[in-house]
């Protein structure tokens, strides 16, 4: 006798073409104790563009020149960015009228809720991995967000 399986390969080939489709990365469905996700990775390519050449300088603008330069780490790369741990849409504060509650400059210690991510109809408070200073903050209020993008910077 057959085992009969409780995921409707049907579904899941459903979900997979929905999510072909459209901008989704990711699609979960639930019905009783059963849960189907179906995600997709999308990789970013970032192309450099090209430097122009300087125009001839004074011998001190040389100098100044020669020096190493020293670029500003991306906030997607930064060690201390906080990322979204689902897809949904980020929220800074807790009611449309109340304060954020996370600015740039913002001291925070591990445990303090930094902003809410609502997913199904939830609110899920992302709280601060660590203690340390909001250097940059990545989303706006009611923006939409996917798992792993970045949503703030603890330095």
């Amino acid at each position: 006798m057959a085992k009969i399986s409780p995921i409707d390969p049907d579904l899941v080939r459903d979900l997979a073409e929905l999510i072909a489709q459209t901008d989704l990365t990711e699609i979960e469905v639930a019905k009783g104790d059963l849960r189907i996700r179906v995600a997709r990775n999308i990789t970013a390519t970032v192309v450099a563009a090209p430097v122009a050449a300087a125009p001839a300088a004074a011998p001190a603008a040389v100098a100044l020149a020669s020096a190493p330069i020293q670029t500003a780490v991306s906030p997607i790369d930064n060690p201390g960015a906080v990322t979204s741990p689902m897809v949904g849409t980020a929220y800074r504060r807790p009611s449309p009228d109340a304060k954020p509650f996370i600015e740039v400059g913002s001291k925070v210690q591990a445990g303090d809720k930094l902003l809410l991510v609502e997913a199904m109809k939830t609110f899920n408070d992302i709280v601060a991995p660590r203690s340390g200073t909001v250097t940059a903050v990545l989303v706006e209020d009611g923006q939409p967000v996917e798992y792993g993008e970045p949503l703030l910077v603890i330095e």
